[in-house]
């Protein structure tokens, strides 16, 4: 049975005013909901070394790794190989904080950088990603995916936040 992606939705740290994710304890019991962190994941590589592997694998290696999203998007971009080394960081980045690493179902297209209309990256799961995902969510919560992603040749990095929020109904 083909399950839909699940794009995570946003919500604001905060509750309140003030400054974002302040409220703490004082916000939880007012009844806007607990928010908890799931899983943390970070990696750097060297953009060259992404550079010379599609250098020698070309569309084989591009296939492989990426989503149809992530190939149009890179392919459009100036520095081609920064842009395929920050999505491929991202993977790596979003499994570690799936807590699986490339093993237990998840594979390297079922994690696909996607932006969101206001133009923040975050991530979309398809696949044993997705069922990870769903396993480590509590119930009344939803994920919650936050992605940071930079590049300073010759490095890109990728940090990968999942957190849980509580969901509409279940916030008050």
């Amino acid at each position: 049975m083909a399950r839909a992606p699940l794009t995570p939705t946003l919500s604001p740290l905060s509750g309140g005013e003030g400054e974002e994710g302040a409220g703490g304890e004082e916000e939880n019991q007012r009844g806007r909901g607990a928010r908890m962190i799931l899983g943390i994941g970070s990696d750097i590589i060297d953009i060259r070394r992404i550079e010379r592997t599609i250098e020698r694998f070309g569309d084989k290696f591009l296939d492989r790794i990426f989503t149809e999203t992530e190939r149009r998007k890179s392919d459009r971009r100036a520095n081609r190989a920064a842009s395929y080394a920050k999505r491929f960081a991202a993977k790596e980045a979003c499994s570690k904080a799936l807590g699986t690493g490339f093993a237990a179902g998840v594979f390297w297209r079922d994690l696909g950088v996607v932006n969101l209309p206001s133009g923040k990256p975050t991530m979309k799961l398809t696949g044993g990603a997705l069922d990870r995902l769903r396993a480590i969510t509590p119930p009344g919560m939803q994920a919650q995916i936050d992605l940071s992603l930079t590049d300073d040749n010759p490095q890109a990095q990728a940090i990968v936040i999942i957190s849980a929020v509580p969901l509409p109904s279940a916030a008050g």
